[in-house]
């Protein structure tokens, strides 16, 4: 299973994935923020590595700097989050088997089309709008103005087969991956005596369970589609219209950065996707049980008021 979707009600996936994807947005920005000034290499002349853009942003804008572009993600990520669980969420009950679970392939193929959607609905124009931002260095208010003068709304959907792309990989991957990560969880950590019965563990054990699993989805997610993020990012940089298509785009960065290019800020972007996947599932999986709590309780009530009314 994966991840936990054992409650009906289907607003309990994205509310839970609403809130987990705010949260994960907040806590691991800094590093997105230098992974796409790296992928841009509008910064090449200040740093080329992670440290070095730390230190640099640091020693000139202070802290602050380290958020350019949050604003837009975190009010995005919001219903972002929430589109791929519930989407997700739907899915997997719809590919499951018999016995309630679902294959590999099932997780695979709804994290693919739950990508797809969010990517289309939500993902590329805050990705846009984030791309923009930092690669111009200013505040949202401005840069949205900007983007919407000089490009028209169309300006906002820049690098959307590259971002669907992208999204679609993501999600697919790590769903997959988390889907058989918590199936195999339980025997593992029993035949190995770590814990005694799975099913007795405690909230504080689950958590890190879930930790640990949407950890290692991002280490596997990421070097399986970082060319489709590295080609998303260019194609909505400043510079993107100098591409006219996402193919070209990628034959301009072989020609010109050779296979590696597809690779660049790969580090910065595991040292946010890394603890970022870690936060997201171990918060979904956290919050859902929390947010079911208030469902379940809210169906007694109503359930209880319907029977008094008989």
């Amino acid at each position: 299973m994966a991840p936990d979707t054992k409650h009906a009600h289907p607003m309990i996936a994205v509310l839970s994935g609403s809130i987990a994807g705010g949260i994960e947005a907040t806590a691991t920005w800094p590093m997105e923020m230098i992974k796409t000034n790296l992928q841009l290499g509008t910064m090449k002349s200040h740093y080329t590595g992670m440290l070095g853009g730390f230190r640099y942003h640091l020693a000139n804008d202070g802290v602050i700097a380290l958020y350019r572009g949050l604003m837009p993600v975190v009010i995005g990520s919001l219903p972002k989050a929430g589109i791929r669980f519930g989407v997700y969420d739907y899915l997997k009950r719809q590919f499951a088997g018999a016995d309630g679970t679902t294959n590999a392939f099932g997780n695979l193929t709804a994290g693919i089309i739950a990508g797809s959607i969010e990517a289309t609905l939500a993902t590329t124009p805050i990705e846009t709008v984030k791309t923009k931002l930092i690669d111009a260095n200013c505040g949202m208010v401005r840069g949205v103005r900007n983007i919407v003068q000089q490009e028209g709304i169309r300006g906002l959907y820049q690098g959307l087969t590259a971002t669907i792309m992208k999204q679609a990989s993501n999600h697919g991957l790590r769903f997959m991956w988390f889907g058989e990560y918590k199936q195999r969880i339980p025997d593992f950590l029993e035949s190995r005596g770590i814990v005694e019965n799975y099913d007795d563990i405690s909230k504080t054990q689950l958590a890190l369970v879930s930790l640990v699993g949407g950890m290692t989805a991002g280490i596997f997610s990421t070097f399986g589609n970082n060319p489709f993020d590295v080609l998303k990012t260019k194609m909505q940089g400043l510079k993107g219209a100098q591409y006219a298509s996402t193919w070209d785009c990628a034959k301009q960065i072989m020609k010109n950065e050779g296979f590696l290019g597809f690779y660049a800020g790969t580090i910065p972007r595991l040292g946010r996707v890394i603890p970022g996947q870690g936060v997201i599932f171990m918060s979904y999986d956290s919050i859902t049980r929390w947010v079911a709590t208030y469902f379940d309780d809210h169906e007694i009530h109503v359930r209880v008021l319907n029977e008094s009314k008989a």
